[in-house]
């Protein structure tokens, strides 16, 4: 049995809505075992047994995702394990009130590169990030996460398909 943690991109926010029951009963119909939902932003932590797991998880959420509810879904599927590391390698400082610890999470690492070698060579103060194991680490001033030039270049519709961010905090609950 392995520990996933699905992390759906745009869910609850810009007109896709979805009801934490309904996603439950989802992965449940994939026979998916212990399903549960994190807050309502899209986050599904699960098992799967090997044979589950053989089948490509990720393709068969998506598809089914977009069956049930309509619209064009896109995951990152993570283990728990991944989270975990993650977490413990956040290159910023976590506990500073005046900042907002992000984690992009990306299912194809050469997004992931891309998107660091767009960014350039963004102000430390103002968008400090780092590339990690499956990841890049952004760690913005609060209140700006939508105008600095680090998330407008994460906006675009290219990263779209394959990236999804989360909050450490966000994170962090789902190892709980």
């Amino acid at each position: 049995m392995t520990r996933y943690i699905a992390l759906l991109r745009g869910v609850n926010v810009g007109g896709i809505t979805i009801r934490s029951a309904d996603l439950r009963a989802l992965f449940d119909e994939l026979g998916f075992d212990e399903v549960r939902t994190v807050l309502a932003s899209g986050n599904v932590v699960f098992t799967a047994t090997d044979d589950a797991a053989s089948a490509d998880p990720k393709q068969r959420i998506e598809q089914a995702l977009r069956d049930r509810f309509g619209y064009d879904a896109w995951i990152v599927l993570v283990t728990r394990k991944q989270v975990e590391r993650v977490i413990e390698a956040f290159p910023f400082d976590a506990s500073d009130a005046a900042r907002q610890p992000w984690v992009v999470f990306g299912s194809d690492d050469a997004v992931l590169d891309d998107l660091v070698a767009s960014a350039g060579e963004p102000d430390p103060q103002v968008d400090p990030i780092a590339r990690g194991e499956g990841v890049v680490y952004w760690n913005p001033v609060k209140g700006t996460t939508v105008q600095t030039p680090f998330a407008k270049l994460l906006a675009k519709p290219r990263y779209k398909p394959t990236t999804t961010n989360r909050n450490l905090r966000t994170l962090q609950k789902l190892l709980v």
